[in-house]
């Protein structure tokens, strides 16, 4: 089935398409978008592939129920994190003390501020990498770029951070003392 003809059998099917999406996802209109979307993407690269051993209506519905499933389990994982990291942390606050606290809370918007002044590559790559956990590889897929290209990016913020941080005091009331300078507002 050549690209024009999928197109055609996906138009032609979109109406009972969504409705078996949104009861695959349990009456969620903005779920059953998503899953429908995926399928779509699914269908166009090539990723799920019409073999025409049952109707392309069958096929379809079985690709959108198994999309369904899978986004399901991934929102379930995502929350199981969530609630892991949510208790995590709870108990992590409650250990420590205000001052503690505050110091914690000071060096993560000292280093949002750091962050946020890097050039837009470097950037893009540390929060992909740190923030959301994604290999060197994956971020450089996420951005567009080759691998070694990412890499550049990656080291280059990360020399630029630590140089910044040098130059960075802060002093905490735990009774840690000044370990890094203050840090200088940068305006752009």
């Amino acid at each position: 089935m050549n690209d024009y003809e999928l197109r055609a059998e996906l138009e032609k099917y979109h109406r009972e398409s969504y409705g078996w999406a949104l009861s695959c996802c349990r009456r969620n209109a903005a779920e059953a978008e998503n899953v429908l979307q995926a399928v779509y993407l699914k269908a166009l690269e090539g990723k799920a592939l019409f073999d025409g051993q049952a109707s392309f209506k069958t096929w379809l519905f079985a690709v959108i129920r198994n999309t369904a499933i899978d986004e399901r389990r991934r929102q379930w994982w995502r929350r199981l994190r969530m609630e892991r990291y949510a208790k995590d942390i709870g108990n992590a606050i409650s250990k420590e003390n205000a001052g503690e606290a505050t110091y914690r809370s000071e060096i993560r918007a000292l280093f949002r501020r750091l962050v946020s002044v890097l050039p837009r590559r470097q950037r893009e790559v540390l929060q992909l990498v740190f923030y959301h956990d994604l290999s060197l590889a994956e971020a450089a897929n996420v951005m567009g770029v080759s691998l070694g290209s990412a890499r550049t990016h990656y080291e280059r913020g990360k020399q630029r951070l630590r140089r910044q941080m040098k130059g960075v005091e802060i002093s905490d009331e735990s009774g840690r003392g000044k370990n890094q300078k203050a840090v200088p507002t940068t305006e752009r």
